[in-house]
């Protein structure tokens, strides 16, 4: 594993649930089943139980639908907040364009009970279908893993080194707003000694000096 800092070494999961079936949750499964990972996933469609009750649950579905997501299932449970605001598809939403807080704890309120990390959703789609390469590799990419429990980084660490790259410790999970859209380290496909340089000057970025003076005021 690339990061020691993420929590220190972990098991990886056994197996992967992944809500959302569109390209990004498609790609995941893929290179899960790929790892040698027990995969099972859901649609919008279908009935997210068996998806829910497997060792990480991955939100792959747009961030405007965050609501629909099951939190009774999903109590207790380590979950991969892989979903993005864009408000051209999800419509102006002020509580996910909240300075203040970063998406992943929005999530998290909601999700009451979950155990909620933020990781894989600053790869662009052609990134994980393309790029996904052994450990130690030169050109592999940096994953940016964001997370309250040192413990629950260091699982979904140990799980995005296993699909095929770098894990890279971001912190808490306030801090996963220096790898949302719209910052440096969004789709940059950056190797992880460059995502560590971009997440260091988010504060000094024109978005990390407005999240900065709205929290100062909280």
């Amino acid at each position: 594993m690339d990061d020691a800092h993420v929590g220190g070494p972990a098991p990886v999961p056994a197996s992967v649930g992944i809500l959302g079936r569109g390209r990004v949750g498609a790609v995941l499964a893929r290179l899960a089943r790929d790892a040698g990972l027990d995969v099972a996933t859901a649609s919008s469609a279908d009935d997210p139980a068996e998806a829910c009750t497997r060792d990480v649950v991955v939100l792959a579905i747009p961030l405007g639908r965050f609501r629909t997501l099951p939190a009774p299932l999903l109590r207790g449970r380590l979950v991969v907040d892989a979903m993005n605001y864009w408000w051209e598809l999800d419509g102006a939403r002020p509580e996910l364009d909240d300075p203040t807080t970063s998406t992943s704890e929005t999530v998290a309120a909601f999700l009451d009970g979950a155990r909620v990390v933020k990781a894989l959703n600053h790869a662009s789609v052609w990134e994980l279908e393309n790029l996904a390469l052994p450990a130690g590799h030169p050109d592999r990419r940096g994953i940016a893993v964001a997370g309250d429990d040192p413990g629950d980084r260091a699982a979904v660490a140990a799980l995005v080194d296993a699909l095929g790259f770098d894990p890279v410790d971001a912190g808490p999970l306030a801090a996963g707003v220096a790898f949302e859209p719209p910052t440096d380290a969004f789709g940059s496909d950056a190797t992880a000694e460059e995502l560590r340089e971009m997440l260091a000057r988010f504060p000094r970025s024109q978005r990390g000096r407005v999240v900065a003076r709205a929290r100062s005021r909280g």
